[in-house]
């Protein structure tokens, strides 16, 4: 994962409606990442997110497909903290989630942030869920101009 972020753009947050679904495991890691995203969101102009939580990272597809499913949001972040353990598991669950989570919000025409921070150790996943590298912030700007994005071409608006 790089260490750059993307350029910034100021985007208009009012009347959407973003949800977040975010993993119990790390969780004090995740809350960091929860709580600069929807930060940001606020502070971009959206109403507060509704945040909700799973078990672990493997599970947030499946939420963020019954949240996209109901129809009541512009935007869905997915938010996890994998660690590298023993095994290659860590690999497996940011392959498997990743493609999942671009299939779906393809599928559904939702924007669907992929959130998950796939790391080696506990001090990568502590950088990224901080204020230096505040990945969190970064998922709440891609929310936002993913959801005008979707706007602008649903709308037949285009350049």
């Amino acid at each position: 994962m790089s260490l750059s972020s993307p350029s910034q753009t100021k985007l208009d947050g009012s009347s959407l409606r973003i949800a977040i679904v975010a993993a119990r495991y790390n969780e004090t890691l995740v809350d960091a990442l929860v709580e600069n995203a929807s930060k940001h969101l606020q502070d971009s102009g959206c109403e507060v997110p509704v945040i909700q939580r799973v078990p672990g990272s493997a599970e947030l597809p499946f939420a963020a497909s019954i949240i996209a499913k109901s129809g009541a949001f512009d935007a869905i972040i997915a938010i996890g903290i994998v660690i590298a353990g023993d095994t290659n598991h860590h690999n497996v669950i940011g392959d498997s989630t990743a493609r999942t989570l671009q299939q779906l919000s393809i599928d559904s025409s939702l924007p669907i942030i992929n959130g998950i921070v796939v790391v080696e150790n506990q001090q990568q996943a502590e950088a990224r869920a901080g204020q230096e590298i505040n990945r969190g912030k970064e998922f709440a700007e891609a929310a936002l101009e993913m959801e005008a994005y979707t706007r602008q071409w649903k709308t037949k608006k285009n350049p």
